[in-house]
Parts: C-alpha cells; structure tokens; sequence
C-alpha cells in the first residue's frame, strides 16, 4: 500500500514516478535483452536542470569528460535554512536503472535528488555514469571512481558551492545498480 508521509505528496508522487518508469524501461527492453533506446526515449522522461528554484533547489548539468559522456547534475537548495548554515554536507547519488536504464535527468530521479537537497539540507551530485550494454563492465564503475576523483580535486570544488564541506561527503544510491556502485566504491576508497 502506497502511503504518503508529506504534505505535498511528495513521497507517493515519486514513487508513482519510478513505478511508471519501471514500466517503461520493461517495454523498451527486447525479447533479446537488449534496450530500444529510441522507443525508450518515446516516453519524454527526462527534464532539464534549472538555475531557477523548483522546490527550493536549483540545479546545473556540468560535464567531467565529454568523451565517454560523464556528467552530473548539481542539486543546491535554496531555503532560508540552508542559506543560514556555515556548510553543508555533499552527498554523490548514483542511480538504479541495471546498469542499463535511466540517467540523473530522468524525471524520478531529478524529483530524488531535489527531496535529498531540500530535506537533509545538502548538495547533491547525481552521477550520469555510461550504460549497458553499450558499455561493458567496468565501465560504470570506473566511471563513478572518476567522479569522485573529479570532485576531490582542488581546481574543480569552484564548481561546488563555497560553503560545501567535502569532509562530510555521503555515497547514495538506489536499486540494483546504485547501490552496487557505492558498496564497490566504498571498498576501493579504503
């Protein structure tokens, strides 16, 4: 049973989303198990980022390599609360999708990443990492390790907002592929 644990409806709306989504990836997928991304992409799931607050976050894509397509999407809240703190955490998101589906854009996820913000408050970094089976194994790992070596870097924190505290920096993902990414990251941080 569906239940909705905000005033706004937030939390059912979102999980309405990813049930439709979930359909939707199951109808793209071929009886060979491969993806139609073109039938896919039918469906008009993905949003663009805003520099203008939609429920107290705005958000940015920012592009780490162009070549293999790694790029996240930046989620910094906007509320009275959140400008009134010294610093804020960073959590780095890492979508579900198998590996093969979805992306930050994609509608559900872009609507996840705006709760986190406004809610913890925190700055999120969702992590668009290359997709299967295009891109064989490890390509999604490596690709979520380069991320955080892309924020760990000095020249790249003027990307972040003065006040993040990359001290305080969380690993989040949802589903099978999300949180495969942050158990094999965690154990290659160490």
């Amino acid at each position: 049973m569906l239940t909705c644990n905000s005033q706004d409806g937030g939390t059912l709306r979102t999980r309405i989303a990813l049930s439709f989504v979930s359909t939707i990836t199951d109808y793209s997928r071929r009886q060979n198990d491969t993806v139609n991304r073109r039938r896919l992409g039918i469906f008009g799931l993905k949003t663009s980022a805003n520099p203008n607050p939609v429920n107290d976050v705005k958000s940015y894509d920012l592009t780490v390599d162009s070549s293999r397509d790694l790029w996240f999407r930046l989620f910094i809240p906007t509320t009275n609360e959140s400008r009134n703190l010294s610093s804020l955490p960073i959590i780095v998101f890492f979508h579900g999708g198998e590996f093969v589906y979805l992306s930050p854009d994609t509608k559900a996820y872009d609507a996840v990443c705006r709760r986190f913000a406004r809610k913890t408050p925190a700055v999120v970094v969702s992590v668009n990492y290359r997709l299967a089976p295009e891109h064989k194994y490890p390509a999604q790992y490596d690709d979520g390790f380069d991320m955080l070596k892309f924020l760990d870097n000095e020249k790249n924190r003027e990307l972040l907002l003065e006040n993040v505290d990359l001290s305080r920096c969380f690993l989040a993902g949802v589903v099978s592929a999300g949180t495969s990414l942050i158990t094999w990251l965690s154990e290659h941080l160490k």
